[in-house]
């Protein structure tokens, strides 16, 4: 098996759900499981996103680079990060990085066309509903992908960073991720959504909400990693 390197901390929470779901895979029954060698390097969340919100990407895509050279120096073969945001960067981290890395869009991507879906919705952080790198990878295979009302991103992206990035979990702000779901069926007419915060499987724990699929991406990007670490 390939020694798998996770960049982590973006955030904590996140984090250990990777790990978590990684080791659970290899449970196999009553058979002595084989885990996976797995390297975490835990970044500090704040100090990225600072430099996002500057808009100093070449900086925070160094940053990253460091992190995944350290991986690289520890013994990984291949390097992933647990969360959607960074990967506005990915095309760049690709380019120039040491390690394979394996993409969370991508992934998602291929789990939504393995699906059969057309019209799938987007949660995440502000910037990654604003920003344009799925739907970038979605186009290119004719999927179009839709992201709630400019009110409703700024409340998502609060609910996150007050409370779920920090491991707060309130049923209100769940029934109110619901109707969001809910209010873009009715009005985006889409077929699924996408959980494009790894810390929203966190608190969106069910499959399906308002009558659709839930693709956790957490979840699509360990079976990538998995995938990968086994050397399929």
């Amino acid at each position: 098996m390939k020694r798998i390197g996770l960049i982590g901390g973006l955030g904590p929470e996140a984090t250990v759900d990777y790990y978590k779901e990684i080791i659970n895979a290899f449970k196999n029954g009553d058979r002595k499981p084989e885990y996976p060698e797995i390297i975490i390097y835990s970044v500090n969340m704040w100090d990225f996103l600072e430099m996002f919100k500057r808009k100093e990407f070449d900086k925070a895509c160094g940053y990253i680079l460091e992190k995944i050279e350290a991986l690289r120096k520890a013994g990984a073969d291949f390097a992933a990060i647990t969360a959607n945001t960074p990967h506005l960067l990915f095309d760049a981290l690709q380019q120039k990085s040491t390690l394979p890395l394996i993409s969370i869009v991508e992934a998602t991507c291929h789990e939504v066309m393995a699906r059969k879906l057309q019209h799938p919705g987007l949660f995440g952080t502000g910037l990654t509903m604003k920003a344009d790198f799925y739907p970038q990878v979605f186009q290119k295979k004719g999927i179009n992908i839709a992201v709630p009302d400019p009110d409703d991103i700024e409340i998502i992206n609060e609910k996150l960073f007050s409370e779920i990035e920090l491991g707060v979990f309130k049923k209100e702000t769940r029934d109110l991720l619901v109707s969001m779901i809910e209010k873009m069926v009715t009005g985006r007419h889409i077929d699924s959504i996408i959980l494009g915060c790894t810390e929203l499987p966190l608190i969106l724990t069910k499959n399906e909400y308002a009558g659709i699929p839930v693709l956790n991406t957490t979840g699509i990007h360990v079976k990538e990693i998995i995938h990968y670490c086994r050397g399929n």
